[in-house]
């Protein structure tokens, strides 16, 4: 009788462990955030500050354009970065999410099991068959999962891998944008 009380309170405290590691984790994220952002700011301002300096010594419309078209390309590098600092911080925090919600099933996992091995050894005779029957849909159950968990990571690389390619692609295309815009006015000034 004392064993299921005890099965009690430790769910409820396995469950408290649980929202607190996952609070810490997303804390933990906003906080990378928040840290990635002051830094952002902060060089924004200081690049800011040195563009001006540069800006008002361009005496002619040729250098400006000049200037303005070389302003590009760091842009979409720094834009580019940005994206990819905050999709690492929110794909560690996906993960480590995953981590606690595998965690918590694999517990809950176990403890149905439990349930299904003391609920056997108490079974009344004659009633195996439901118990074999019981513990078959557990086993088809827990497999269905694992399936759908291993489907789901492969689903998540697959995703992952599409847009590094994809950031990839686009960083190489403003590269490129940003460098034949540059050599534009040059080409302007010559002829």
């Amino acid at each position: 009788m004392t064993a299921i009380p005890q099965q009690v309170l430790d769910r409820q405290k396995s469950a408290l462990n649980t929202l607190a590691a996952t609070q810490a984790t997303l804390f933990a994220g906003f906080e990378k955030l928040v840290d990635l952002n002051l830094k952002v700011v902060k060089a924004t301002l200081d690049e800011v500050a040195q563009t001006s300096q540069q800006a008002i010594a361009v005496k002619d419309p040729q250098e400006a354009a000049a200037f303005a078209t070389a302003l590009v390309q760091p842009g979409a590098e720094k834009a580019l970065a940005y994206g990819k600092h905050v999709y690492d911080i929110v794909a560690g925090v996906q993960g480590e999410l995953a981590k606690l919600a595998e965690a918590q099933i694999a517990e809950g996992q176990q403890q149905v099991a439990d349930a299904v091995e003391q609920f056997s050894k108490n079974a009344p005779t004659g009633s195996e068959s439901a118990v074999a029957l019981l513990k078959s849909s557990l086993a088809t159950a827990n497999g269905a999962y694992e399936s759908l968990t291993k489907a789901a990571k492969q689903a998540a690389e697959v995703a992952e891998s599409n847009l590094n390619a994809a950031a990839n692609a686009t960083f190489k295309a403003a590269t490129e944008a940003a460098e034949a815009a540059t050599k534009a006015p040059r080409s302007r000034r010559a002829a």
